[in-house]
């Protein structure tokens, strides 16, 4: 198996962002609750505007740039069990680790001090909307739109959904349950 650049998606794949944001809202907003909200409440995409009291996702990110004490809601999320683990065995590997996450502008600096703090082993890292101008062997991410664009633009690459309840299967993509999943599906991939 030669180095391979692996294109990892951060939110909904290492930072568990649901978690972090129903987290918040419970705490900020208990009055406008009948019960508190979960991580496993969230089933779609933009899901604040379905499960909060926010109109627009624009509110929704209003509120998110300071709601973390301060701080962008993307410099307090936990990562997923098992992912900063698995992306070590990966680096250590001989692979190279490319981050690639789409961020609201407020949370560039709230983003590169996760990155720092989680110790994630990455040297490589674009904070961008199209996540298709960086060119990489292996994909990995949870968002229906990037899956399509990615397998699109890159057909020699592997695309990896990391299955959520938020997308949906793509012929193009192979589904990936979890990190050992994924690390399985880069073991056995070879470049064309």
């Amino acid at each position: 198996m030669g180095r391979l650049r692996l294109g990892i998606d951060l939110d909904g794949v290492v930072a568990d962002f649901n978690h972090g944001w129903t987290t918040r809202y419970n705490r900020d907003f208990p009055e406008l609750l009948a019960r508190d909200l979960t991580a496993a409440d969230v089933v779609e995409w933009d899901a604040p505007t379905v499960l909060s009291h926010f109109a627009s996702m624009s509110e929704f990110w209003r509120w998110a740039e300071t709601c973390a004490e301060g701080r962008s809601i993307f410099h307090g999320l936990e990562p997923y069990d098992g992912a900063i683990d698995a992306l070590d065995a990966l680096r250590r590997a001989g692979h190279h680790l490319v981050i690639l996450t789409t961020k609201p502008y407020f949370s560039v600096h709230d983003t590169y001090d996760w990155l720092a703090r989680h110790r994630v082993p990455s040297t490589e890292i674009h904070i961008l909307d199209d996540k298709t101008q960086v060119a990489c062997d292996v994909y990995l991410d949870d968002a229906d739109h990037n899956l399509e664009a990615l397998a699109a633009s890159h057909p020699d690459a592997l695309v990896c959904r990391y299955v959520r309840p938020w997308n949906r299967a793509h012929a193009a993509a192979v589904d990936v349950h979890d990190w050992d999943d994924f690390t399985a599906a880069v073991a056995e991939f070879t470049l064309p």
